[in-house]
């Protein structure tokens, strides 16, 4: 009996082992399913914006989509390189996403005579995520209320009227130089942490004008807060149709903010794929889309590949612009 029992409880034990082994693989899967954790996504603007409200729209879509909280954490300053640089640092583990785009990733890499990162080879790109022009907007005491009415009320008044941004390298100082450039008018760059202190500031009166995405600027142009003159992409605005587009005065003026779900570098080629899959359902909702929508923005997907090669793309674009405006920070 005592001979048996030992047996019988030998053939447990080691049947018990058996099964652990079998099992062993599939719960050291499920432990490593991607996201299994709540992930940082760092927003390189001050809050208010409107990268900061799409991408808390984003946000919550990848929070139902992947089961797993997405935070947003605004880290501003040096036109959204600040942030950026704290996204190269990070460990590449899938955990901690940013916000990249036209500003870190197209522009910065020209306007800047030094940057802690190089634009390209420290980051990995997902997708793009969304795109929309910006909108000129003066403040009331401005008299001009029209494109042509602003650039004869420049030209008449060079170094008088300023133009406040989201900082230096931001679509909203590039959109301000390229005009100064094409309408060949002498206007001065105030730059700020965010394109939520600027709009305060141009309410307040103490700057002129602002080259804002479009989001911030129809919040107050709706209400009759600010006059809307322009938008800065080659056409008129869906949205916002009865708004001219700058290029109907300047031809060939063309500045869209663009963005990117951007990772550090060497982020393993599995979570790629599987954030590339949440993106791609996320960006091509119904929900996501009316909701950018309603903030003048496009929802694009587009594979990391092609979202890589799209940055190379404009950034070739830009750099000539940026040259020829003279703008340079050292």
């Amino acid at each position: 009996m005592t001979i048996g029992k030992r047996l019988i409880g030998r053939r447990t034990v080691v049947g018990g082992i058996a099964a652990a082994t079998l099992a062993a693989p599939a719960l050291v899967k499920a432990q490593g399913t991607y996201p299994n954790k709540t992930i940082r996504y760092i927003n390189p603007f001050p809050a208010g914006g409107a990268t900061d409200t799409l991408s808390r729209m984003f946000c919550a879509k990848m929070s139902e989509l992947s089961g797993q909280q997405w935070i947003v954490e605004n880290k501003g300053g040096s036109g959204g390189n600040v942030g950026m640089d704290a996204l190269a640092q990070s460990p590449p583990d899938g955990y901690t996403l940013g916000l990249g785009g036209i500003a870190s990733h197209a522009i910065s890499p020209t306007l800047y005579a030094k940057l802690p990162f190089n634009a390209r080879t420290d980051f990995t790109f997902i997708s793009t995520m969304w795109q929309l022009p910006n909108m000129l907007v003066v403040n009331l005491d401005v008299p001009a209320k029209t494109v042509p009415e602003l650039i004869e009320l420049l030209r008449k008044n060079p170094g008088k009227y300023s133009y406040g941004s989201a900082g230096s390298g931001t679509t909203l100082h590039l959109s301000g130089e390229l005009f100064k450039l094409m309408a060949k008018v002498d206007i001065i760059h105030v730059p700020y942490r965010g394109g939520g202190p600027a709009m305060q500031d141009l309410l307040a009166g103490q700057i002129h004008m602002i080259f804002d995405n479009i989001p911030g600027a129809l919040a107050q142009a709706r209400p009759g807060k600010v006059r809307a003159l322009g938008v800065t992409s080659a056409k008129r605005s869906p949205v916002v149709p009865d708004v001219p587009a700058i290029a109907e005065t300047l031809p060939g003026f063309d500045i869209n903010s663009w963005t990117t779900l951007t990772g550090p570098a060497k982020l393993p080629p599995e979570i790629v794929t599987r954030l590339s899959d949440l993106s791609k359902k996320a960006l091509e909702s119904e929900d996501l889309k009316a909701k950018f929508f309603d903030q003048a923005a496009i929802a694009i997907w587009r594979s990391p590949a092609d979202t890589l090669a799209y940055r190379d793309s404009e950034e070739a674009r830009l750099a000539p612009i940026i040259k020829a405006s003279g703008a340079r920070v050292e």
